[in-house]
């Protein structure tokens, strides 16, 4: 990796360069964070689909597609995602990097110029937006949530974090719902979208092989235009332990049901054992040499799928499992009895390695995509030194056995989501 280069743009708003001649490549995205709250979760997710559709000076998408093709088949994407407890709208371009232009082109310099156009220049029609992109993303925003409760593995888990952090801005979906998208009216959105540029807190990033420099002075200008004085808090709760664990049943039409189990770990960034809970948590159930895969699900067989996953901004760790309803209950004793193991401390060394080998190699492949990297950095927005994956990994590397041991006696089970199904899907 060339280098990483960070500098503020304005109030609240940074830009990171992650410079990498490996690639091709580049990607430059916007995303603005904003705290996750009822009232503005469906109105803020549909924003950066409609940002991305077009702009005043591409005001269509045949101009805006043909402006694209010209810069070699760049790309723009939007996306929607929560960062512990805020809602994270983003806006990305790629392309291919400016040392294969074929007459000299900065293809970074111009996908700047697309982004601030796009973002700070829509195509308002009597100030407000387009109303035919307005319902073209609304519908297709109630399609995404929709495909979110289809998928029963992704609806059980977010049901059992919408049920654990009931109290929490963690617990509200990342679009909100679909009732809520459908109320969302277009005379609103201009002032959200003036809302979200003059206060939200922005992260602009620019990776791959380019010159980063022009790409800051154009987004350097665009917001100096207008005139921010201030931004929006973003602030994210960690609550560290359970008194008891809520249990929750729902029974659905499907073949397979699903159990998932919220524990809470005493244990968020920037706290220091964060690498000691990431360890732990390849050694009970996030990779295939784990003692959920091994125990749970291949000696007895009581799941179809059983792993861990654990939110180092929340300081959550989720199992999920897809399981027979007749053994759910067998399925969740046993998952106890792994944790157990763990907090015992009955695990060679051998099952050690395996776990940190895994842990560390994710981090390299990490840094293999401009996607692996953007999500990595964009992670690191809250800490109070960015690392690099070769530093978190020296950091698992580091950890003892007895650092795991004691990450795993910190955890405490608050939330038991059940999704019993007939066996026959609907």
């Amino acid at each position: 990796m060339t280098g990483i280069e960070q500098r503020a743009v304005c109030s609240g708003v940074n830009f990171r360069s992650i410079r990498d001649d490996r690639f091709k490549t580049i990607r430059m995205s916007v995303h603005f964070l904003w705290p996750l709250a009822k009232e503005t979760v469906s109105e803020n997710s549909i924003l950066p689909f409609l940002l991305s559709r077009a702009s005043r000076k591409y005001p269509d998408f045949s101009k805006l597609n043909a402006h694209l093709a010209e810069l070699y088949g760049a790309v723009l994407d939007a996306n929607v995602q929560k960062l512990g407890d805020i809602q994270v709208l983003s806006v990305s371009a790629s392309g291919i990097a400016d040392r294969y232009s074929l007459n000299g082109e900065s293809v970074s310099a111009e996908l700047a110029k697309l982004l601030c156009s796009i973002i700070f220049d829509p195509p308002l029609e009597n100030g407000l937006f387009p109303v035919q992109g307005f319902e073209q993303e609304k519908r297709q925003l109630i399609e995404m949530v929709d495909s979110e409760f289809n998928d029963k593995r992704m609806y059980a888990k977010l049901k059992c974090e919408e049920l654990m952090c009931a109290k929490e801005p963690y617990g509200i979906g990342r679009c909100g719902t679909r009732q809520q998208i459908q109320e969302l009216k277009r005379e609103d959105l201009t002032q959200v979208w003036e809302n979200l540029i003059h206060r939200a807190k922005a992260e602009i990033m620019v990776l791959g092989d380019c010159d980063p420099e022009p790409v800051y002075q154009d987004f350097y200008a665009a917001f100096q235009n207008l005139a921010r004085t201030d931004s929006v808090d973003c602030p994210n709760q960690s609550v560290p332990s359970a008194a008891s664990a809520a249990e929750t049943t729902e029974k659905m039409d499907v073949v397979q049901s699903k159990l998932v189990m919220g524990f809470r770990t005493a244990c968020a960034e920037p706290d220091a054992g964060v690498p000691a809970m990431k360890l732990f948590n390849a050694l009970f159930g996030g990779t295939p040499s784990s003692k959920l895969f091994l125990n749970v699900r291949e000696k007895l067989s009581l799941c179809y799928y059983c792993s861990s996953q654990f939110n180092p901004m929340k300081g959550i760790l989720l199992v999920q499992s897809g399981v027979e309803t007749k053994n759910i209950d067998r399925a969740k004793q046993e998952i106890l009895n792994q944790l157990e193991e763990v907090q015992k401390g009955s695990f060679d060394e051998n099952e050690l390695a395996a776990a940190k080998l895994s842990l560390c190699n994710s981090y390299r492949t990490l840094s293999d995509s401009l996607d692996g990297l953007e999500a990595w950095y964009l992670s690191q927005t809250f800490r109070p030194k960015v690392k690099r994956t070769e530093e978190e990994a020296e950091l698992v590397n580091a950890v003892t056995r007895e650092q795991v041991i004691e990450a795993a006696r910190k955890l405490t089970l608050d939330t038991v989501y059940r999704l019993e199904g007939s066996g026959v899907e609907a």
